[in-house]
């Protein structure tokens, strides 16, 4: 089972560290031409939700595997699992974008299997 939970961890960690990269590196205008939700939110949005995905990619993954701090990991789990969540129910259903809907939904999935993989650290 620690095996699986690694390999969400380790794809959660991939997926989110590129997205929040993209978001906080490229130009707004870039972003926009790419992803047509980033109209709805301001460059200041679109950079602090890039740094909330990178800071979650790190700290899917880091905590647990320096030992320092391993509770955090779950708490991770649960701020990406929340930003697919907001995704899902507040940017792409209204918007009708259902093509992206399968990999929030798959993100959703792996995040809440880390959470509830490594919950341990919360008993």
């Amino acid at each position: 089972m620690n095996i699986f939970i690694w390999i969400a961890q380790i794809l959660l960690a991939l997926v989110f560290a590129g997205s929040g990269f993209s978001k906080l590196v490229q130009p707004y205008e870039k972003l926009a031409a790419r992803m047509a939700y980033v109209n709805d939110f301001t460059p200041g949005a679109m950079r602090a939700i890039g740094t909330l995905e990178v800071l979650g990619a790190i700290g899917v993954v880091l905590p647990v595997l320096t030992g320092i701090l391993p509770w955090l990991t779950p708490l991770a789990a649960l701020g990406l699992s929340l930003i697919q969540i907001l995704a899902f129910t507040t940017v792409h259903l209204p918007k009708k974008e259902y093509n992206v809907l399968p990999v929030n939904l798959v993100l959703l999935l792996l995040s809440t299997f880390v959470l509830y993989g490594r919950w341990e650290f919360f008993q």
